[in-house]
């Protein structure tokens, strides 16, 4: 005769993990395994990025301010050289300030866009850097007219007020990125503006060349941005879309105040 023994054991975990732990662990295991956090600043480019994943990124998206960049960096070093060999050593840390501006923006935003950003954090910062390095440049830019062209006392003025808006605007970028468009760009195009409170100076101390120089190339920055916020005209989306005339306006407008900048020194 044969006699069935039933046992039951309860073997207790080692570790001291109840079942109320591991419902924690699993918890814990499927917010690993979910996907980054998409932020509110990043939606338009999530969709710009689905839009992209099915017609493509346009091909010239960024170029024309990687090669900004490279023109920019050869033609400020022409203008240092010069400005400091011929004019003074003001007019050379002026120009410098200028230059560094202007190839850090055209760098940052090349860089940005041509970039296919896996990290989501990645692509988080250097968006932020994009948009606040167009404040850092308009501040640049009105520097060798504040500091030389301009009589001392207004020089100084139109100085603090320029880069007193950079920051503002560096810090709206950084720490309330997803502000919307109707705020960043009137303060772009405001900055851009400032010097409508100094016509008179500025003709006098650097030329009507100059001056016309800057209401041209400040047209067309107004221009830009004004294309930006409607994300208009977009022609042909694979090749060249409406940032690119964002991006062009933008490399047209440097142009002109580079020459203008020769007007202030000189």
């Amino acid at each position: 005769m044969s006699t069935r023994i039933q046992t039951t054991v309860s073997v207790e975990d080692p570790h001291g993990i109840d079942g109320g732990d591991m419902a924690q662990i699993d918890t814990a295991d499927e917010a690993q395994q979910q996907p980054p956090r998409v932020y509110a600043e990043d939606l338009p480019e999530a969709v710009a990025d689905g839009v992209a994943q099915f017609l493509g990124k346009p091909r010239l998206r960024g170029w024309i301010h990687v090669y900004g960049a490279v023109v920019a960096f050869i033609a400020g070093a022409a203008l240092v050289s010069v400005s400091w060999a011929v004019e003074s050593t003001r007019a050379g840390l002026a120009t410098l300030l200028y230059t560094f501006t202007i190839v850090a923006m055209f760098a940052v935003s090349g860089t940005y866009h041509r970039v296919t950003w896996r990290s989501v954090d990645a692509r988080k910062w250097m968006k932020r850097a994009d948009h606040s390095m167009i404040f850092i440049f308009i501040a640049g830019s009105y520097t060798p007219f504040a500091l030389l062209a301009l009589p001392s006392e207004k020089g100084w003025v139109l100085f603090w007020i320029v880069w007193g808006g950079a920051i503002a605007g560096v810090l709206l970028k950084m720490f309330w990125p997803s502000a919307p468009r109707w705020v960043g760009v009137p303060l772009y195009i405001l900055l851009g503006w400032v010097a409508a409170w100094f016509v008179g100076p500025i003709m006098d101390g650097a030329g009507v060349a100059a001056l016309v120089l800057l209401i041209v190339g400040g047209a067309l920055y107004s221009i830009g941005g004004v294309l930006y916020a409607l994300k208009w005209p977009n022609p042909w989306p694979t090749t060249f879309g409406h940032h690119e005339f964002f991006h062009a306006c933008t490399a047209v407008a440097a142009i002109c105040h580079y020459i203008a900048m020769w007007f202030a020194v000189f």
